[in-house]
């Protein structure tokens, strides 16, 4: 009989049981599993998966005694020992009688997620693409990153449990869309669980973690840009490194924003090569590419903090994407590739939808059915130069007069002014 002396596979020290306590089993080791594990022993009737800090270890409870006991005595005299994917299993009896409780701590639901990112590059996976692909479905308080024997590996906080539990059931076994990673980096997908965690703890802003609540979080050197140097400006702020492709976010939507709409904006200040839209929040977030950083770096300027339509409606807030060039798939009222001789303009969508097939009310409980009734809405207008009057903010557009200039609880969205280029 083969032993191993450090870890011994067998330990005598609980009398019979008829549930075993089994350890060293590979992570996130099956009910399937351990049920085949016990099959030619007798009948497993309750199985206790992925237990302990490491999540290897398990519980299985045979229908009586001696079925438990047979399974205890054949290892012990067998030359070869319980194995799980080619891992040597170590067993013992269990202190307890019965399996009470089949809930792990990753069924308890919870308002933080433990996601696994599984694929050839998953460590490529920056932690802003981590934060759009959960944001779509709430405010993301906060992520950390991290490294472990299952992989790379994300904790991501949410408000409330219904919120986690909707991006969970979105995007567990999902991919990441392509458009979001760079052309270097392979397809990854997503496993999700929920974790014990109730409120992360972040120290500093860093490409490991970020508290998204707290503005102020001291920036950590590991806070790095493409480059490997740590961009700091005068007030002692990491920088955003620059790019030539703008992530814009849409606040106070209360008319809808289409792909057009955001091409005569971003046109405006020279050839836009590329759009991809994607849900966040009941509200819109775009990567726009341009085809160099200078042109974006005016748009930037330009654009952030201005409203598309007068009255303060369509805020924009515009930061540098870490994309240099955007995969478009297909040209629809997503995604566009203004590069494409005459890309074919598609019938229209539904709207709200997300970047993630399947039932976009999972993810828009909050004004799904307002934006239903938007996205009939048509914009009045195009961003064509103003002359502006006196007083009067370029970026926007002038009063408009009579029924055209109406409220959010009109027919009418406003018109919008646009801004010619910055000279």
């Amino acid at each position: 009989m083969s032993s191993v002396s450090s870890q011994p596979q067998f330990r005598y020290t609980q009398p019979p049981s008829k549930v075993l306590h089994l350890r060293n089993l590979p992570w996130e080791c099956t009910e399937d599993e351990l049920i085949e594990l016990g099959k030619p022993f007798g009948t497993v009737v309750n199985t206790k998966c992925n237990v302990g800090a490491n999540r290897n270890q398990a519980f299985i409870e045979f229908e009586d005694l001696n079925q438990a006991i047979q399974m205890i005595s054949y290892y012990a005299s067998s030359s070869e020992p319980a194995q799980v994917r080619g891992k040597t299993v170590y067993l013992q009896y269990s202190n307890r009688q019965e399996i009470v409780n089949n809930k792990t701590t990753a069924d308890v639901v919870g308002n933080v997620l433990l996601v696994t990112v599984e694929g050839e590059d998953a460590r490529m996976v920056s932690i802003d693409v981590l934060h759009l692909v959960f944001s779509a479905f709430g405010f993301v308080h906060k992520i950390t990153t991290f490294e472990k024997t299952a992989g790379y590996q994300a904790l991501v906080q949410y408000s409330d449990a219904e919120t986690a539990t909707a991006a969970k059931t979105a995007l567990d076994g999902r991919s990441i869309p392509r458009y979001l990673l760079p052309e270097e980096v392979d397809q990854c997908s997503l496993k999700i669980t929920y974790s014990a965690h109730t409120d992360l703890t972040v120290k500093f802003q860093s490409h490991r973690s970020r508290d998204y609540t707290n503005a102020f979080l001291p920036v950590a050197p590991s806070a790095i840009d493409s480059t490997g140097q740590v961009a700091v400006g005068i007030d002692g702020k990491k920088m955003e490194p620059e790019s030539n492709v703008l992530l814009a976010s849409i606040e106070n939507m209360q008319y809808a924003v289409t792909l057009d709409v955001l091409h005569m904006v971003f046109a405006a200040f020279g050839a836009v090569q590329k759009i991809a839209m994607f849900d966040k929040n009941g509200g819109l977030q775009a990567l726009i590419q341009y085809p160099d950083v200078q042109t974006a770096v005016v748009a930037k300027g330009a654009l952030e903090g201005h409203c598309i339509y007068d009255g303060g409606f369509c805020k924009l807030h515009i930061t540098y994407s870490r994309h240099a060039d955007l995969t478009i798939k297909a040209n629809n009222d997503r995604s566009r590739d203004y590069t494409m001789p005459n890309p074919a303009v598609p019938m229209a969508q539904q709207p709200g939808q997300n970047p993630y097939a399947g039932n976009s009310q999972q993810y828009h409980a909050a004004g799904a059915s307002h934006h239903h009734h938007q996205q009939q809405q048509q914009p009045q207008g195009g961003w064509a130069q103003s002359g502006g009057g006196q007083g009067h903010n370029p970026y926007m557009a002038p009063p408009s007069s009579g029924s055209m200039h109406q409220g959010p609880g009109g027919h009418m969205p406003p018109h919008y002014g646009g801004p010619g280029p910055m000279h």
